[in-house]
């Protein structure tokens, strides 16, 4: 049916309101209500609607927007005192995870237990494990800090800092494993794209603000045409980040949301685009999700592995993140926030999942466990962190 996708956009966006209404009359982020609709809508319940190249791609420009607005809403003086904390908790962060998903691994991959179909040696499967366990998804993160107004907080900032560096760190983790396991990757050159990105975001940041700033007090045009112009920019600056630097599209959003935020119309660009975002983007987003859901089959070991797995992944990040803001001085309750807050693997946990198959990293068969973490930690973050922001204490 050629118009199946008006049907799916609906059911969409009224489950996900209608689900939102829901969780947050028992005091949950309205984000799990749109998470639960996906999973209730997909292959996974009731199979009403299934993924389409329409419905990924307006996910995936969603997200993009979602992080623009993030961006356009962070604090940047509160994100330059953040920087050095940002890379030690990030830094600390991914190092735990990924030693705890390693052991598990260790412990459940091998004969006897589960046997692997992967190509590679034990030992690389193992260490991949780990690496899927370092992803951290910050669009649920940052939908449930907007809606509980602490974005912009000092934890809030820490948190979205952290979660760039970590993405950072992600991708060079998973080039290192992928170089080993294929030859065509090399470690040198993801390496030099990554600092050469940065170098030319600087550029590219300071030259809008002067550019974009010079046009608004020249120009006698409308002021939607800002909005337009801003969001020509996020796009841009997604596209070239994924295409030419390989660092991730909702990277170069953030940091072109920053860039939005040091312009003069920052106040009438981000109410506009949270607009587009709120009515229809974010709605396709977080339920995509869980249209992604499909769980094989799974043996009592695998069962138990996912289980070790999901608690683990939960656990390592709390304590990974809150070990380095205890070491940057945060406060006991802003070291939990901000653990609390990179809890959430979400697609970054599915899409590397998904890479490493495809390299022979991983069986096939660990895909649902991997499912199953991705689940539980992204409605559990959300829920999770509404309740430790509730505390009294510093933000």
């Amino acid at each position: 049916m050629a118009a199946r996708y008006l049907l799916d956009i609906g059911l969409i966006l009224f489950s996900t309101k209608l689900f939102g209404i829901f969780t947050r009359r028992f005091y949950m982020p309205q984000v799990v209500g749109a998470l639960l609709a996906g999973l209730l809508l997909g292959p996974g319940m009731l199979n009403l609607i299934r993924q389409s190249d329409f419905l990924l791609q307006t996910a995936e420009i969603g997200v993009i927007v979602l992080m623009f607005c993030a961006g356009m809403e962070t604090d940047v003086h509160e994100l330059k005192k953040a920087g050095v904390a940002s890379f030690i908790i990030a830094m600390i962060g991914v190092l735990v995870p990924l030693a705890g998903g390693f052991l598990v691994a260790v412990f459940f991959n091998r004969p006897g237990m589960i046997e692997s179909d992967a190509k590679c040696s034990l030992f690389l499967q193992n260490i991949f494990i780990g690496v899927i366990l370092t992803a951290t998804s910050v669009s649920i993160t940052v939908e449930t800090l907007k809606e509980i107004g602490k974005l912009s907080t000092h934890s809030g900032n820490t948190i979205l800092g952290a979660a760039v560096i970590d993405d950072i760190l992600g991708i060079i983790a998973l080039t290192v494993i992928s170089s080993m396991a294929d030859e065509s990757v090399k470690i040198s050159i993801t390496l030099l794209k990554i600092v050469i990105y940065f170098v030319f975001v600087m550029i590219v940041i300071f030259l809008f603000r002067k550019i974009f700033d010079l046009w608004c007090s020249k120009s006698e045009v409308g002021l939607r045409r800002y909005s337009i112009m801003a969001l020509v920019f996020c796009v841009l600056m997604a596209y070239i980040a994924e295409e030419y630097f390989g660092v991730a599209d909702i990277t170069g959003a953030y940091i072109a949301g920053i860039g939005v935020s040091m312009t003069k119309k920052e106040d009438y660009i981000a109410s506009r685009i949270n607009i587009l975002s709120y009515l229809y983007l974010s709605p396709v987003f977080f339920a995509s999700i869980g249209l992604k859901v499909t769980l094989p089959e799974m043996s009592m070991k695998i069962v138990w592995f996912a289980v070790t797995l999901t608690l683990v992944a939960i656990f390592t990040k709390v304590a990974g993140c809150g070990i380095g803001a205890k070491l940057c001085k945060y406060t006991n309750l802003q070291a939990l926030r901000i653990g609390i807050g990179m809890i959430s693997r979400g697609e970054v946990a599915l899409i590397v999942a998904s890479k490493g198959t495809a390299l022979g990293l991983m069986s096939r068969q660990l895909m649902g466990p991997i499912i199953i973490v991705v689940i539980i930690t992204t409605i559990a973050a959300p829920i999770l962190l509404k309740l430790v922001y509730q505390r009294e204490g510093e933000d």
